[in-house]
């Protein structure tokens, strides 16, 4: 991060979904690096590494939702904000089946509603989108950036619409947006115990066999986040120098896994001889889904500095010490099942 310190210094900067895995380590890295950081929350959760770290106590706190237009526009108005990292969103699956009415609401109302307070109060200089893998939906392998956003299901949709939200205001309106599109992204501070990272290694540091709803063959991309959050901090440059507004980028480490590969790269590591139970129930699911970075490297330069090896070693060493403390017997055991 630290070729990024002095750009970052004593900008101002919003972050939706501070709390969430990504918003959290995200606004560590600006914080590091001397911006003044606005964290729109929904909920003041203190197991959240945003809150568990006190971080919440460096930055300002916008109280409200994605779909509340009037908290989005007291964040930028209130704080003078120039740069925007839009990460809020309905994140799961799983959820986003059972209930699409809110997962609309927050992927795509909260999307162009935070488009439209930027571009009515153009103070904002930068704004980075988060898509997903997932706005892709099911098309040839690997995906590119010029391929179709042609999702299907409830979430892959939602992540579609709000990938060319972003891409309407620039063409429209000129709004100096970058999108970032990236596969599963893993790392310390994740509470969503359904996702296969957290979900495995809080099974076996709890002595349980591990759950995979598909057959486990299923092949994903999985990037560490604190290489994530220095792709965005790099993409927003990009916005600047101009080799980034307006377009689309991938990232990936680009070694596509098996469910069943990254649970046995997790039980190595703890030492752990536990076998998964491979449930082969999963349905209405892209079987296989990864991404080609090419553009990215070629284009911001950036590479992932983390294996997966070295991204899972940092990753079970944090839930090692989050599941030891006092606080975590609060945390609900939830189901087994895993995503995908």
């Amino acid at each position: 991060m630290s070729s990024l310190h002095a750009a970052w210094r004593e900008r101002r900067v919003l972050v939706t979904g501070a709390s969430g895995l990504l918003g959290s380590c995200l606004t560590r890295a600006l914080l590091e690096a001397g911006a003044h950081v606005v964290a729109l929350v929904l909920d003041a959760d203190p197991q959240t590494e945003l809150y568990r770290s006190d971080d919440v106590r460096r930055v300002a706190v916008v109280g409200g939702s994605l779909e509340d237009y009037r908290a989005v526009e007291r964040a930028i108005l209130l704080h003078d904000v120039d740069s925007v990292f839009h990460l809020g969103a309905q994140t799961l699956v799983g959820v986003a089946h059972a209930a699409p009415t809110a997962t609309f609401d927050a992927n795509i109302r909260g999307t162009w509603l935070v488009l439209e307070a930027c571009r009515l109060h153009r103070t904002v200089r930068r704004i980075v989108v988060a898509s997903s893998d997932k706005a892709y939906g099911e098309q040839a392998l690997p995906y590119v950036e010029t391929a179709p956003l042609v999702g299907r299901h409830p979430y892959e949709v939602s992540k579609s619409c709000a990938d060319l939200l972003a891409q309407a205001y620039y063409h429209s309106y000129g709004l100096p947006v970058a999108i970032a599109r990236c596969g599963n992204i893993y790392g310390g501070g994740d509470l969503n115990w359904s996702r296969l990272v957290p979900g495995t290694i809080r099974d076996v540091l709890r002595g349980r066999r591990p759950v995979i709803r598909s057959d486990g063959t299923c092949l994903r991309d999985y990037v560490y986040v604190k290489d994530v959050a220095r792709a965005y901090l790099r993409l927003a440059e990009a916005i600047d120098d101009g080799s980034g507004i307006g377009q689309a980028f991938n990232f990936s480490d680009e070694s596509p896994r098996s469910v069943m590969a990254v649970v046995q790269s997790i039980t190595s590591l703890m030492g752990a001889t536990v076998q998964p139970d491979v449930r082969n129930e999963a349905r209405g699911e892209i079987r296989d889904q990864y991404l080609s970075a090419r553009k990215a490297r070629e284009l911001l330069g950036w590479r992932p500095a983390f294996s997966l090896e070295s991204g899972l070693r940092e990753t079970i060493e944090w839930y090692r010490d989050f599941l030891a403390t006092p606080d975590a017997v609060a945390v609900p055991a939830g189901p087994s099942s895993r995503e995908p």
